[in-house]
């Protein structure tokens, strides 16, 4: 293989894990159009099990669904078979673009396009994960700041949690809600708490879960630990405020110096060349 050969073949390896993952996440988009996301998932989840995908999926892919919202209700077996219906799909698609590189690079084509195929929904749910991560962040001050209210007020943890979930918007309300169902219908608060911990990629919540545990069994002051927890969900959220604005800065340096800063010299230059041609 030629050393020119090397970056044109990693530059499509790059741009077909990239069509991929893009054709992923448009199938993955459920507000999009939930019909036709469920479709499309539904028709790789029915190829994958026709090709005979592996049924015994990794130990973390759960806890990974489970993170990520469990999209369209998926399960790790669902999951598995969609990862081999999109590996084939994306052999098919990439074959004729794999056929037209030159020289010995189609054969390592189509080995990389069912790889990248396989891998895309995982990258689709870790994305998905930090997305809700995000969202749940910017929840979390003000939720618990309304549960240490109604701690307060007298109500029961399950209640207390019910009711701050159907008053206020967001994903992180919306599994507080669910858990509430769940305490309502007899699953145990242990159980419960772990799977609100498992379904909420934030390390806050896992806090918040254990001191609920700890309340329950040894009797320990809630709002308290309430309070505590929500001065340090702001300063954490701050904090990654300033992280962000920090980060940004050196963006906005690069497009003045890439856009700004030669247009003006071509201006300054437009001037001069009209001053010596007078």
């Amino acid at each position: 293989m030629s050393p020119a050969a090397v970056p044109a073949f990693l530059a499509g390896s790059a741009a077909a894990g990239g069509l991929v993952e893009l054709a992923a996440a448009r199938v993955g988009r459920v507000r999009a159009g939930p019909g036709r996301a469920a479709r499309g998932v539904a028709a790789l989840a029915r190829l994958g099990r026709r090709l005979g995908a592996p049924l015994s999926p990794p130990a973390d892919l759960e806890a990974r669904i489970e993170a990520a919202g469990s999209p369209l209700g998926l399960r790790p077996a669902d999951l598995m078979a969609v990862k081999g219906g999109a590996a084939l799909v994306a052999l098919l698609a990439g074959s004729p673009l794999a056929a037209a590189l030159p020289g010995r690079l189609p054969p390592a084509a189509l080995v990389a396009l069912p790889v990248c195929g396989f891998l895309a929904p995982d990258r689709l749910l870790a994305r998905r994960a930090r997305a809700r991560a995000r969202a749940m962040e910017a929840e979390l001050p003000d939720l618990l700041d309304l549960l240490r209210v109604a701690v307060e007020a007298g109500l029961p943890v399950g209640r207390a949690l019910g009711e701050v979930g159907r008053r206020h918007p967001g994903a992180l309300a919306r599994e507080w809600r669910a858990t509430a169902e769940r305490l309502a219908l007899g699953v145990p608060r242990d159980e419960a708490l772990a799977r609100l911990a498992r379904r909420c990629p934030v390390p806050a919540v896992a806090t918040l879960a254990a001191a609920l545990k700890r309340a329950e069994r040894h009797g320990a002051p809630l709002s308290e630990a309430l309070r505590a927890q929500a001065r340090d969900a702001r300063a954490e959220r701050a904090r990654r405020i300033q992280e962000r604005a920090a980060r940004a800065a050196p963006k906005i340096q690069l497009v003045v110096a890439l856009l700004l800063v030669p247009s003006v010299l071509l201006l300054v230059a437009a001037a001069l060349v009209g001053t010596l041609f007078r």
